[in-house]
């Protein structure tokens, strides 16, 4: 699950979420951001947003990112408009679609090259934040592999002079009432098969639940409609816990659901990225990427699951078109166990449920 639809009104693409007092948007200097990635990929760049926020305040702040994205990253608190830019995959889009003047300051949070720097070295900002390229000779702190996503971007700012705090990661759920509240939610979806858990497992995990007397929601991202019916038909659930699956579900109710959830069973993938900034207990499943470079923060609220065969940060391919070896070795009672293990009210009991 990567992203929401954009829709006009206060926060949306075409309407500024906020404006200094007293002055128009159009008086005020600019701060163009790229991060044109998943919904994922936004969340764990909230930390150097909120940083950028602080040391910007009366800069209008741009996101370059999908238009699917713009409801999440006003949720930031700390974007004020969406700029709309895609590519496939992970690629950086070529082109910004930028018609104003120069931006003040320009801040690269999607790459490490040319690819990145380019699109925003084209708008002539003033100023450049971005990661090292010798070959181009772009100065920034020197780009490392073996880094937390969240540390990465907050340790560029830094090294600019800008505080940044990786653990400001949380975001405020949306005060409407949930679809399903208290439920237990699972994701079946990645956007590559290396991340995704077999249908048949997610499925038996629901079974499980639904015999102790959970209430269940799956969820499913735009594509995944297919995906989600299956586990819920499998799980012994109806069409209706379903949630999603034609589309992406709308960010506030998506946003919602997960806030007021028990817990959240997930792979590597947006949606556990959301119980973190929600702050609602999750297990999550790692195959082809170390938590240690994607996961959640260390503590009691969230439980990494992950079987190495050593100490590589990526002994798999996170783009693969089949589950990754250390994904599958990942087993049902495994969860269930993991379940049970988690702090307060989201701790499952299971007693009498299959394993």
């Amino acid at each position: 699950m990567t992203g929401h639809p954009a829709a006009d009104g206060p926060g949306s693409p075409d309407h500024p979420a906020s404006e200094s007092p007293g002055r128009r948007a159009a008086d005020r200097p600019r701060l163009v951001v790229l991060r044109a990635l998943g919904l994922g990929d936004l969340l764990t760049a909230v930390p150097a947003l909120r940083a950028l926020r602080r040391a910007h305040p009366g800069h209008e702040l741009l996101l370059v990112a999908p238009a699917r994205q713009a409801h999440a990253a006003v949720a930031t608190g700390a974007v004020d408009r969406v700029i709309p830019a895609s590519a496939p995959g992970r690629a950086v889009p070529g082109r910004i679609d930028w018609s104003g003047p120069p931006p003040d300051v320009a801040v690269d949070l999607h790459g490490n090259g040319p690819a990145s720097h380019r699109p925003l070295s084209r708008l002539r900002p003033a100023r450049l934040l971005a990661y090292a390229h010798p070959p181009e000779r772009t100065a920034g702190p020197p780009w490392r592999e073996d880094e937390h996503e969240r540390d990465r971007w907050c340790r560029l700012l830094s090294w600019y002079g800008i505080p940044a705090d990786p653990q400001d990661l949380r975001i405020r759920a949306p005060e409407r009432p949930s679809p399903a509240p208290g439920a237990v939610v699972i994701h079946p979806g990645a956007d590559a098969a290396a991340r995704r858990w077999p249908a048949a497992r997610f499925a038996a995990v629901g079974a499980a639940l639904r015999a102790a007397g959970h209430r269940i929601v799956i969820t499913a991202g735009a594509g995944e409609a297919g995906l989600a019916h299956d586990v819920a038909r499998r799980a012994g659930l109806p069409g209706s816990a379903v949630l999603g699956g034609d589309a992406d579900p709308p960010f506030a109710e998506l946003a919602a659901l997960v806030g007021q959830a028990r817990a959240v069973i997930v792979g590597d993938t947006g949606l556990a990225h959301l119980a973190t900034a929600v702050g609602t207990p999750s297990v999550v499943l790692f195959g082809p990427v170390a938590p240690r470079l994607w996961g959640p923060p260390p503590g009691p609220p969230h439980r990494a699951l992950w079987h190495p065969d050593d100490d590589a940060a990526r002994p798999g391919d996170a783009h693969g078109d089949v589950p990754d070896e250390r994904l599958l070795r990942i087993t049902v009672p495994e969860v269930l166990e993991a379940l049970t293990r988690l702090p307060g009210p989201a701790r499952l009991a299971l007693t009498g449920a299959g394993g």
